[in-house]
């Protein structure tokens, strides 16, 4: 199938895209590269008229921003995603994969999340993407348009040749962060509160590796051949990890020591996100490889190290 892939020079669509060629499909890339890099898209990728399924992953996603700036996020993740729809509808094109966010469940009831849970995100950013869900919901039932929507845990790793990885500015995920804390090309890590109810203390999260969360989006392919079709699954290990594992899992891979440091917490971290994906693993036949956190380090050490300066541009 020929698949188009917005924000395919991102660090998730990057991986899809390589997910795609291995599995025998034709991606063609659209990214504006504000927050994309056109090194993490192979040159021999062509353009191709006939599309059959639009993926989409081209979104703005720091929440802190989204709660200062909303019309940023509203105007690029929401309208933005009306455009690319009206453009699909008029020309034929009925089925589509969503990147979504478990953000727009908000604080939740239990633990670990289904997706039965009550969707109230407390930020603009989980807000835009729950508005898409629902907009979605809506051109199923209006033009019989098939979507998913995948609701992520938190991405991580890299290509297992260390060839693309993750490559942001400013980044805010915890392990490149603490990859750089360890290669001393940041000050210390802060580690924002180590009073919580879990384990130890620190936050418990849910990290996934991006090459399965693309290795998802494959498997739903199947799923949207029926028209009007609205499904949405949670993609997590459902194993999580708390930031001080994060923390000796780095320093068990790379060998070297993560300067850190106590901070307060930070306003609205929940002590535990975690997945359940069983829905996804009973209906796409899918589940994660990367179940032990320090192969998916080791994943992402091997592109900082192959790549100290990420793609350079």
């Amino acid at each position: 199938m020929k698949v188009l892939v917005v924000g395919g020079a991102g660090y998730i669509g990057s991986h899809c895209v390589r997910q795609l060629e291995e599995a025998g499909h034709e991606p063609v890339i659209l990214d504006n590269l504000v927050f994309g890099h056109r090194q993490a898209v192979a040159a021999h990728l062509k353009f191709y008229q006939a599309i059959g399924l639009v993926m989409h992953f081209a979104a703005f996603a720091y929440v802190g921003e989204s709660v200062q700036d909303p019309l940023k996020y509203y105007e690029n993740n929401f309208g933005k995603t009306v455009s690319l729809l009206q453009a699909m509808r008029d020309a034929g094109v009925h089925k589509f994969v969503f990147s979504s966010t478990c953000a727009s469940y908000g604080v939740p009831e239990k633990m670990p999340m289904t997706e039965d849970l009550p969707q109230r995100p407390i930020n603009p950013y989980g807000q835009s993407k729950l508005d898409v869900e629902n907009m979605l919901k809506a051109c199923a039932a209006a033009y019989g348009m098939s979507s998913a929507a995948f609701r992520y845990f938190n991405a991580s790793g890299a290509a297992e040749d260390g060839s693309i990885g993750e490559d942001h500015d400013p980044e805010t995920h915890l392990i490149p962060l603490a990859i750089w804390a360890a290669q001393g090309k940041r000050g210390q890590l802060t580690v924002f509160g180590d009073d919580y109810e879990t384990p130890d203390g620190t936050c418990l999260r849910d990290y996934i590796h991006v090459d399965d969360l693309s290795r998802a989006h494959i498997a739903v392919f199947d799923q949207l051949a029926t028209p009007g079709q609205f499904l949405y699954y949670n993609l997590g290990t459902g194993k999580p990890a708390s930031v001080m594992e994060i923390i000796r899992a780095v320093e068990d891979v790379t060998g070297l020591k993560v300067p850190y440091e106590i901070g307060p917490r930070r306003a609205g971290d929940p002590p535990a996100l975690y997945a359940d994906s069983s829905k996804a693993m009973k209906e796409l036949s899918w589940k994660p490889k990367y179940m032990d956190i320090r192969e998916t380090i080791a994943s992402a050490w091997k592109w900082h190290q192959s790549h100290p300066e990420g793609f350079k541009d």
